[in-house]
């Protein structure tokens, strides 16, 4: 049975990594994994403990992977199979229970920045890409040569972008290849621009150009899953491009491509419902995810302040991995903010399974900040480090007499007015207290305690003072299905 509050451990010990069906043969190892790159990033290091990290799908390999590289480097090899949160993060707990100096990360990645220093090295996969097919597919879905294009993939695929940006260049004169946003080594100097950096990728753009002025031609999925909504890659390039411009998928298999205009509208048609919701809610349950990704608590922070200004009670929950029995124990929670990383807030959910919405923390920002969003910003953010101060995305909060949070709202889901938020945030920039807004009423108890009074049962009752002091007895021994004194029936 699943806990209440917690994954349930006989399902990771029944779980089946790694089916020998999948396993790589040996004469491949040295290609689908690098090894050649890894041994040279391990001995470059001088590292004796080296730990590499393993989606539960590649888990069948991590044994002779991890033979191979020993016996090449000389280093100690630790196989991290079971991650706190996600298999797409960097799990530098895990590296420094087992004493690792650094880490190797296999499959998808999310490629975000590890909350402790740890030299790190991706080895993404090289999948097959039918060349001459996906570039047949372009020319179909592009038919101006002028019009200006990015060529996007999925990460196993992005060892083949410039190959098929070489096989197009002849005819279209703008065309821009994305790369994965990879670290740098550490001490290394590029003399050229840093190139733009988002949704994980690198856009090499020409001074002068921005990303809002290309369409898109994205390589990747495979016509197996029926579900394309299962790809949290694709959708955050979906919700962040820019509305106005084309973006279509291709098989790397067979060069099948698909207009992603109509998916890419219903993920931007719920991430407005969601913010609707999010501005209806009074209770705000904040969902602590991944613990291995750089500035959360900061991220943490920021959220808490952003529901307090709005007018909104906020929670913080450590569950883990959230899953509807889990959230299920918080009736009393509107809506629920998952802080992930960006795969891990897009990840599919069951449909219909949770009672309450799971909001990315960008859909917050939307809802509680009436500043937000800046103009030329593109539609979602999926990274809550762009919230932040630093980041050119962030937006402060307004001040405390700015006509924004006296703005009248409406809601578009049950059609009533909603009140302006009964606080606000404090002048004084260095206190991140709040203060009463200046009006003649009493203010409004807790939407929890309310909730709390309006429950048939409220749980158990201490009633100290009203109850005799008695001498303790002994009771029932034994278990449910045969007390002691029940005797043999």
């Amino acid at each position: 049975m699943e806990s209440t509050f917690s994954s349930p451990a006989e399902a990771a010990l029944q779980r089946e990594a790694g089916s020998a069906g999948l396993r790589t043969s040996l004469g491949d190892l040295d290609r689908v994994y690098e090894l050649e790159r890894v041994v040279g990033f391990v001995r470059d290091l001088g590292c004796q403990r080296v730990a590499l990290q393993f989606p539960d799908q590649l888990l069948g390999d991590a044994g002779a992977v991890a033979a191979l590289l020993e016996e090449a480097t000389g280093s100690k090899m630790f196989i991290l199979g079971d991650t706190a949160y996600g298999s797409c993060c960097v799990d530098v707990l895990g590296a420094e229970q087992a004493g690792a100096q650094a880490l190797v990360h296999f499959g998808p990645a999310c490629l975000s920045p590890p909350a402790r220093p740890l030299p790190v090295a991706f080895v993404l996969g090289q999948r097959s890409v039918a060349l001459e097919l996906c570039a047949k597919a372009f020319e179909a879905q592009n038919p101006d040569p002028t019009a200006p294009v990015v060529l996007l993939s999925e990460p196993s695929c992005a060892h083949a972008l410039e190959a098929l940006a070489t096989l197009l260049r002849p005819r279209y004169l703008d065309l821009l290849v994305s790369s994965p946003a990879l670290p740098l080594p550490a001490g290394s100097f590029n003399p050229n621009p840093e190139p733009l950096e988002r949704f994980g990728r690198r856009f090499p753009l020409a001074p002068g150009r921005c990303l809002e002025e290309y369409g898109a031609f994205y390589v990747g999925g495979s016509e197996a899953i029926s579900d394309p909504d299962l790809d949290p890659d694709l959708s955050r390039l979906l919700l962040g491009w820019a509305p106005g411009r084309p973006f279509s998928s291709c098989c790397p298999d067979t060069g099948r491509t698909q207009d992603e205009g109509v998916r890419a509208g219903r993920l931007r048609a719920r991430r407005r419902y969601l913010i609707e919701r999010a501005r209806d809610a009074r209770v705000v349950g904040l969902l602590a995810g991944t613990l291995g990704v750089a500035r959360h608590r900061e991220a943490l922070a920021h959220l808490r302040n952003l529901t307090q200004a709005a007018g909104k009670r906020s929670y913080v929950l450590a569950l883990g991995r959230p899953t509807p029995a889990k959230l299920a124990n918080f009736p009393e929670v509107d809506v629920f903010v998952l802080l992930a990383c960006p795969l891990g807030t897009l990840a599919p959910q069951p449909s219909g399974s949770f009672f309450r919405p799971v909001l990315a923390p960008c859909e917050l920002e939307a809802a509680c900040n009436p500043a937000w969003p800046p103009p030329g910003l593109a539609p979602h953010l999926t990274h809550y480090t762009d919230l932040l101060p630093g980041s050119p995305f962030h937006v402060p909060l307004p001040p405390p007499d700015s006509e924004l949070w006296d703005a009248p709202d409406v809601s578009l889901i049950t059609g009533d007015l909603r009140p302006p938020p009964a606080w606000k945030p404090s002048d004084d920039p260095g206190c991140s207290a709040l203060t009463p807004k200046p009006q003649l009423e009493l203010a409004e108890s807790s939407p929890a305690a309310s909730f709390l009074s309006s429950r048939s049962w409220k749980g158990l009752q201490p009633s100290l003072g009203q109850t005799p002091v008695t001498g303790a007895v002994s009771g029932r021994r034994g278990i449910a299905i045969a007390y002691e004194d029940e005797g043999n029936s």
